[in-house]
């Protein structure tokens, strides 16, 4: 590390400590502080750490010399250094990277704007009756883009309105009307910037999956891939019982339709007989 000798010792300890720790785990991942109050961020590290998922708060200085130190051993990590700016936590275990992006995610909720940020995404103001009383209020929505009008005295918004564009600025006028409205279009929580899990880098985009929706995705193919194994009849273990109750249901209905007395057939075969003959009553007015 250039000027490690100028460096006090325990600094120096703790960044090799810190890389010590991401070598010894087959995940690295960095993540994301904004926002997040202290007391808050104390009870997500206790809650985190119980799952076997602890955080490192560490300056980004430790934070990026220490995976330096362990890129030089595991290549794979340089990535995350593209990664580590803002305020920056790290951290090393073994997991699942799609299941630690849902866990991370569940730490983040609503919370309102309050002038200066910038939109992560398009802020979307429905149409709709507000809970605001007829006045000024009026005056100041629209001034504030809000396409506000008073309609069989109540103030509604008229059309669906994109006030504020991803990547835009929120400007206080607009932050102070969206928490008047209820609409909170920032997130606090931790936030995953990116993962490494052996050799692949993860950026957030790619694990954004709805775990949920994939489960319900298999559940239907496996379901589908049975229904035509069963069709074709493909002889394996989990397609044999469908295949032979296929089988019986289809023998015992030529069964019936020929005539063919059995024990199991007796029965549908006299129904049918006195469906036949009560048909034949109707023509004949028996």
């Amino acid at each position: 590390m250039p000027g490690r000798g100028s460096v006090r010792p325990e600094k120096v300890a703790r960044v090799d400590a810190l890389a010590q720790q991401i070598l010894s785990q087959p995940m690295t991942a960095v993540v994301g502080l904004r926002g997040v109050p202290a007391a808050a961020l104390q009870s997500m590290r206790r809650d985190l750490r119980g799952r076997g998922h602890p955080i490192v708060v560490a300056p980004n200085s430790a934070i990026r010399h220490a995976v330096e130190r362990a890129a030089g051993k595991r290549a794979s990590l340089k990535p995350l250094l593209e990664r580590i700016d803002d305020q920056t936590a790290v951290m090393a275990a073994v997991g699942n990277p799609f299941s630690l992006f849902a866990e991370l995610s569940r730490t983040r909720s609503p919370t309102p704007a309050r002038g200066g940020e910038v939109a992560p995404k398009d802020i979307v103001v429905p149409a709709g009756t507000t809970s605001f009383k007829p006045g000024p209020i009026v005056g100041e929505l629209q001034h504030a883009g809000f396409p506000a009008a008073i309609e069989k005295g109540k103030v509604v918004l008229k059309k669906d309105t994109t006030i504020v564009k991803a990547g835009g600025t929120i400007s206080r006028e607009v932050a102070g009307m969206l928490t008047r409205l209820e609409i909170y279009p920032l997130e606090v929580g931790l936030s995953l910037r990116a993962v490494v899990e052996g050799d692949t880098l993860y950026p957030p985009e790619v694990l954004a999956v709805d775990l949920d929706a994939r489960r319900a995705d298999v559940a239907r193919a496996v379901v589908g891939a049975l229904g035509v194994a069963a069709e074709i009849g493909h002889f394996v273990p989990e397609v044999m019982p469908r295949v032979v109750t296929k089988a019986h249901r289809r023998a015992l209905a030529l069964a019936v339709a020929a005539g063919y007395p059995t024990p199991e057939t007796v029965a549908p075969i006299f129904a049918e007989a006195m469906r036949a003959a009560a048909a034949v009553g109707k023509l004949t007015g028996n």
